[in-house]
C-alpha cells in the first residue's frame, strides 16, 4: 500500500488539510488589539475548517486530519496503520500563521493549556469525552452500511468539532486533536508539563468510541484473515474484487485478436 500512487496522494492531502485546518483554527483564536475573539467565533472557525476539509478531501484520503481519529479507525480495524501521518502539516500550518501574524498579536499562538484551575486529571476526562463524541459522530456519519439519507458527513463532523469547542475551551482551550496541540507547541517551543493530556485524552476517547461502535454497537462480520489483511493494507472487499475482475475482463476483450 505504501508504494502506491493512491497512498502518496492520501499522505499529501492529509498534509495540506491539516495545515489549512491548523492555520484557520489557531488564526481564529489570535488576540487582535482591535477585536478579541469570542468562544463562538473560535468554535465555528474550527468546526467550519474541519467541515470544509472533509468535504474537499474526504474522497481522497478520508480527511481524518486528526491522529486520534486515525488511530481509532485502526483500532476499529478499518484502515492499515500505514496511514497515521499528520504532524508535519500541523507544524507547517502553525509556522505559517506565526510568520504572517504581527508580533503584538501572536501571543502564545493559541497553545492548549489548563484553564480556570483545571487539574490534569479533570482535563484528561474532558478531552476524552469531547473526542469520544467526535469519533462516534465520524464513524456513524461515514458508515457506508447505513441505509437512507444520513445527511452531510462534512456538516455533521464540523458541528461535532464546534460543539466540543463550545465546552472544551473553558477547560483546556479544547484540543480533541493531538496535531492541533503539537503544531503550535513546536513553533513556540512551549511544552507544558500537562502537554501529555492533549495526546492521551483524545487518543483514549477516540479508541473507546471505536471499540464501542465497531465491536459492540455495529460490529463487522469478518474473518480473522480479512482483519489481518486490513491491518497489512492488502484487503480487498468483494465489491473491489468484482470491479477489478470486470476491468480485467474488459481488457482481455479489447486485446483479443
Amino acid at each position: 500500500e505504501i508504494l502506491t500512487l493512491a497512498f502518496a496522494r492520501a499522505v499529501s492531502v492529509e498534509f495540506i488539510a491539516t495545515l489549512i485546518f491548523v492555520f484557520i483554527g489557531l488564526g481564529s483564536a489570535l488576540k487582535w488589539p482591535s477585536a478579541l475573539p469570542s468562544i463562538l467565533q473560535i468554535s465555528l472557525a474550527f468546526g467550519l475548517a474541519i467541515g470544509t476539509m472533509v468535504q474537499a478531501f474526504g474522497h481522497i484520503s478520508g480527511a481524518h486530519i486528526n491522529p486520534a481519529v486515525t488511530i481509532a479507525f485502526f483500532v476499529g480495524n478499518q484502515i492499515s496503520f500505514l496511514r497515521t501521518k499528520k504532524m508535519v502539516g500541523a507544524i507547517a500550518g502553525a509556522g505559517i500563521l506565526y510568520g504572517v501574524t504581527p508580533a503584538n498579536t501572536r501571543g502564545n499562538l493559541a497553545i492548549n493549556a489548563l484553564n480556570n484551575n483545571t487539574s490534569p486529571g479533570q482535563a484528561l476526562v474532558v478531552e476524552m469525552i469531547l473526542t469520544f463524541q467526535l469519533a462516534i459522530c465520524i464513524f456513524a456519519s461515514t458508515d457506508n452500511r447505513r441505509s437512507g439519507g444520513v445527511g452531510s458527513p462534512a456538516l455533521s463532523i464540523g458541528l461535532s468539532v464546534a460543539l466540543g469547542h463550545l465546552i472544551g475551551i473553558y477547560f483546556t482551550g479544547c484540543s480533541m486533536n493531538p496535531a492541533r496541540s503539537f503544531g503550535p507547541a513546536v513553533i513556540m517551543r512551549r511544552f507544558s508539563p500537562a502537554h501529555w493530556v492533549f495526546w492521551v485524552g483524545p487518543i483514549l476517547g477516540a479508541c473507546l468510541a471505536a471499540l464501542l461502535y465497531f465491536y459492540v454497537l455495529v460490529p463487522y462480520c469478518m474473518s480473522m484473515s480479512d482483519r489481518m489483511a486490513i491491518v497489512k493494507g492488502t484487503y480487498e472487499s468483494e465489491e473491489e474484487w468484482e470491479e477489478q475482475r470486470e476491468e480485467r475482463k474488459k481488457s482481455m476483450e479489447l486485446t483479443t485478436p
